[in-house]
Formats: C-alpha cells, sequence, structure tokens
C-alpha cells in the first residue's frame, strides 16, 4: 500500500510541473509566442494576472464542434500580437 501511494504522490508532482505555464505572454516578444504557438501546436499560456488561455496554431486543434477564432495578446514590443487562434463553440453568444 505504501509502494502504490508514492507511486501516485511521484505521478501528481511530475503532472504539475509538467503543467507549469512559462512567463506571462507581455514578457516575451510577439515573434517569440506566437513561434510556441506554432511548435506546439496548441498551448496554455499565461495572459496577465491569474489569466490563462489556450492557443493553437489553426482550427486542426479545435473539438469538432468548435471552430478557430483570431486571438491577439500583449507581449513586450506589442501591445495586440496575432499569436495564432483560440477554440470557440459553436454554441457560445458574441
Amino acid at each position: 500500500m505504501k509502494c502504490v501511494l508514492t507511486g501516485f504522490v511521484l505521478a501528481f508532482v511530475s503532472t504539475a510541473a509538467l503543467a507549469q505555464v512559462g512567463p506571462p505572454t507581455s514578457q516575451r516578444p510577439c515573434s517569440e509566442n506566437r513561434q510556441l504557438v506554432l511548435k506546439e501546436g496548441a498551448v496554455v499560456l499565461d495572459t496577465g494576472p491569474n489569466t490563462y488561455a489556450r492557443f493553437v496554431k489553426s482550427g486542426a486543434q479545435c473539438l469538432v464542434d468548435q471552430f478557430p477564432e483570431p486571438a491577439w495578446v500583449p507581449s513586450s514590443n506589442n501591445p495586440q500580437c496575432f499569436i495564432g487562434y483560440r477554440c470557440r463553440d459553436s454554441s457560445d453568444e458574441f
């Protein structure tokens, strides 16, 4: 039992470490933010104090009932940096 509990703790700690988000988009240049999205395909980024969002490089990373919507974030050199897209539900109201 002790071995199983230790395994769960190690799995939780390693998962939490992988889920950490890097510095806010406002602390990186626009091109670096965009390259990160292009490289990863889909990534969750810190966009401000206690705010996070998932950005994707294309609609291929969205679910079947979602569509890509252009997304801009603040960066260190551009207050309106085009970073890629956010996946929106087709049922979302505007």
